[in-house]
């Protein structure tokens, strides 16, 4: 019992099941508190892929920077290892270069998020998108928005792509509609086989059916800039 007060280091207290009983009793008693560790909410995502999955538009990441595919080629030669070269265009810079890697090799693919926003109006050299949920504005400069720009309108929903919280690209609408500003004088709708060149409202010029008239409305293909229909 001496042993059992020192333990309790206070007044010896009968306990009715017995020492054992009172000993565990004090020793849970006297366990300091130690909160649970907590789990961290930061998860790190690792993107990966194969080079056999390569394909145009797919984006790797390369010595640290982001890259998109523009062309592609398996190649399985008569002797030694089949490998994919590749033309890819650096998000950042704008490089274009020529990369080959081995067929099956585990590629890393940048984390890139997407966000929607509205084309509103060109200020100076700079196009300015708006998030119509919060009407914050991202600009983009004219380098960066390239040939694409002969395609883009007013109050056109594109999507901007971001990499470590910076614009780097930003998409088109697949299909665009645009109004034709000027064109030969076109012929009946009967008439089948003509084509001429159309300049439309962005300054664009397309190839399109005889038929198209100023003022009308067409759609165009974005990623090749063909005439598709009338709208």
């Amino acid at each position: 019992m001496a042993s059992l007060r020192h333990l309790a280091a206070g007044p010896t207290c009968h306990h009715p099941h017995g020492v054992a009983a009172a000993t565990a009793s004090l020793q849970r008693r006297r366990l300091p508190s130690c909160p649970r560790p907590l789990r961290s909410r930061l998860f790190t995502r690792v993107y990966a892929l194969s080079s056999n999955d390569i394909r145009v538009g797919t984006n790797v990441e390369v010595d640290g920077a982001p890259w998109k595919v523009l062309e592609f080629l398996h190649v399985k030669p008569g002797k030694g290892a089949a490998f994919v070269r590749t033309k890819m265009r650096n998000y950042v810079t704008g490089n274009t270069v020529e990369k080959t890697f081995r067929a099956g090799s585990t590629l890393q693919e940048p984390s890139l998020s997407k966000e929607t926003k509205q084309f509103t109006y060109k200020d100076g050299s700079q196009f300015v998108f708006m998030d119509l949920t919060t009407f914050e504005e991202s600009r983009l400069n004219e380098a960066d928005v390239g040939d694409k720009q002969k395609w883009l309108k007013e109050g056109m929903d594109c999507n901007l792509l971001y990499w470590n919280g910076k614009i780097i690209d930003f998409e088109l609408p697949i299909t665009v509609r645009l109004t034709v500003a000027d064109t030969d004088p076109g012929a009946s709708d009967s008439v089948q086989g003509g084509t001429k060149p159309a300049t439309l409202e962005t300054g664009a010029v397309v190839t399109v059916p005889s038929f198209v008239n100023v003022g009308d409305d067409i759609l165009v293909d974005s990623r090749t800039g063909q005439y598709m229909n009338r709208a």
